[in-house]
């Protein structure tokens, strides 16, 4: 059962890579981010741990996470951030652990979509590792055009990921994502053939 991490920096494309990926080995997806999503929505241990850390107003008054206060707050204070990365990263560690020991037995790819992989010492559990990224140019026009972000908030949240350049060294892979869809098209079919040709 091989097990591929995508990983890459904020507005790099390594969902849209990975969405691209997936049906041409085919493969099943762990994705990372909306597994947190799921766990500061519907699971009451971490909500409880995330209110007492960060304090009731990430949550909107129907009890909803308020995903711009949690952005702002978290990119804006380092020891809020390292607070919420503990209460969050282990318990999506847990979840995509399990879930890729409960598949096992198949023989398919198994995709795990995870930001911060190398952030949280997690690449040896890989049989390989994609990083994909773009020039930091790239990445600050997606930030503020695409996503809204005011040009402070897009360096606060850049400087607190690992620098792209560590992560490209790192990988077993790179996917360079400063071109068209197409062309993200085309290097998820060269690397698909060329994992497809890996012993299983």
């Amino acid at each position: 059962m091989p097990l591929l991490g995508i990983t890459g920096g904020i507005a790099t494309g390594k969902s849209s890579f990975t969405r691209t990926l997936q049906p041409l080995l085919p493969a099943e997806v762990f994705d990372s981010d909306r597994c947190a999503r799921e766990l500061l929505a519907s699971d009451p241990a971490i909500r409880e741990q995330v209110e007492e850390a960060l304090g009731r107003e990430t949550f909107h008054p129907d009890g909803t996470p308020d995903r711009l206060k949690l952005r702002e707050l978290v990119f804006s204070d380092e020891e809020k951030r390292r607070a919420l990365e503990a209460i969050l990263h282990p318990a999506i560690r847990g979840r995509w652990m399990a879930w890729a020991v409960s598949t096992a037995g198949d023989r398919s790819w198994k995709l795990v979509d995870i930001p911060l992989l190398f952030e949280t010492g997690v690449a040896s559990r890989f049989d390989c590792v994609v990083v994909v990224a773009c020039s930091p140019e790239t990445q600050r026009a997606r930030l503020k055009e695409q996503r809204g972000l005011t040009g402070d908030l897009a360096e606060k949240i850049l400087a607190a990921q690992l620098d792209l350049s560590t992560k490209i060294q790192k990988a077993d892979h790179l996917i360079w994502n400063d071109s068209t869809l197409s062309c993200l098209d085309g290097q998820a079919e060269l690397l698909a053939g060329a994992l497809r040709q890996l012993p299983r």
